[in-house]
């Protein structure tokens, strides 16, 4: 099967947080990763805000991410660029 995608996908399986504010974050996993976004696998996907910073741990990469669709379990985010743009 092809990928249609504009942006070949990484599998990984990295550890991640949600950071929804200085006292609310989330743990989940990142299922694959690109450098305009990711999938992230989450406990319950309908806790996520539709914006957060999220970290990629273990060297505590960090981007601002906006959701872009929505599965039981899972999140696509794509990464928002300098000044807002996605």
């Amino acid at each position: 099967m092809s990928e249609y995608r504009s942006v070949p996908r990484r599998q990984t399986l990295r550890h991640a947080e949600i950071i929804i504010s200085a006292a609310l974050a989330f743990t989940c996993s990142v299922g694959n990763l690109t450098d305009a976004g990711a999938l992230l696998l989450v406990r319950s996907e309908s806790a996520i805000p539709d914006a957060f910073e999220l970290t990629i741990g273990p060297c505590d990469d960090r981007h601002a991410c906006r959701v872009i669709w929505r599965r039981p379990g899972e999140v696509g985010v794509s990464f928002e660029r300098a000044g807002g743009e996605i």
